[in-house]
């Protein structure tokens, strides 16, 4: 928290945990939960951050072990509404195994029942085959439903291996012009890809300004040679 974090994630599974779209996952009872949403707020409260958001997940709806006699989405709401219960988590997670929108809907639905200002986080997973869906749920969409903070976890993985494959892929066919058409979609026009200048984007000026400040830049006044614009990032 002293870090700088804003928010974090608290999870009723046991350990070790198992990814929550990976078979086989087991929860701790929930008062022990509980007993972790009490930790991290007061942990908040001493350092004086009274605006650290505290987000209580659960894999109810998919675990099949629970000290509860309830099993799939009725479980997953109860769970959700003993946490709510405390007081103590800003938002709830339950985290579904499919893109299905019939258990996000229900789920809101039923913990709004008890608590109208209920808000939710919602994994739009990369696990799922969105493209496969019809009619795949909108952020819009969950927002009416009360879902808060909705993120996609692993995006940036998948856009740098998608990325990376479709480089070397190029290169395989045409070699060194599979890295110049690269470089042409990066410097187009109208294009804005931080990456174009890797020494933009790995910092190099901040560093040598600071080099320079602390007459630490001893290896040359400024970071960039002389060179034309035209043939160097």
């Amino acid at each position: 928290m002293n870090a700088g974090i804003a928010a974090a994630h608290l999870e009723d599974q046991v350990l070790p945990k198992r990814c929550g779209h990976i078979g086989g996952k087991a929860l701790i009872a929930a008062n022990e939960m509980i007993g972790k949403l009490r930790m991290a707020r007061a942990v908040a409260e001493d350092l004086g951050n009274a605006d650290f958001i505290v987000i209580a997940r659960t894999d109810g709806l998919s675990a099949i072990d629970a000290p509860e006699p309830a099993r799939g989405l009725d479980l997953a709401i109860d769970r959700a509404l003993r946490y709510l219960d405390t007081g103590l988590p800003d938002l709830v997670w339950c985290e579904f195994p499919t893109s299905d929108r019939g258990p996000v809907e229900t789920f809101a639905d039923q913990v709004r029942r008890r608590f109208p200002q209920a808000r939710f986080a919602f994994n739009w997973s990369s696990s799922f085959k969105w493209f496969n869906d019809p009619a795949p749920i909108s952020f819009a969409e969950l927002g009416d439903l009360g879902y808060a903070f909705v993120f996609i976890t692993l995006g940036a993985q998948h856009a740098m291996g998608h990325g990376l494959s479709r480089l070397l892929q190029a290169m395989a066919k045409t070699e060194e012009q599979g890295y110049v058409e690269l470089q042409r979609e990066e410097w187009a026009p109208g294009e804005d890809f931080p990456t174009k200048s890797h020494h933009f984007f790995s910092g190099v000026p901040y560093h040598q300004a600071v080099g320079k400040h602390y007459d630490a830049a001893r290896l040359g006044t400024e970071f960039a040679e002389a060179l034309p614009a035209e043939k160097v990032v």
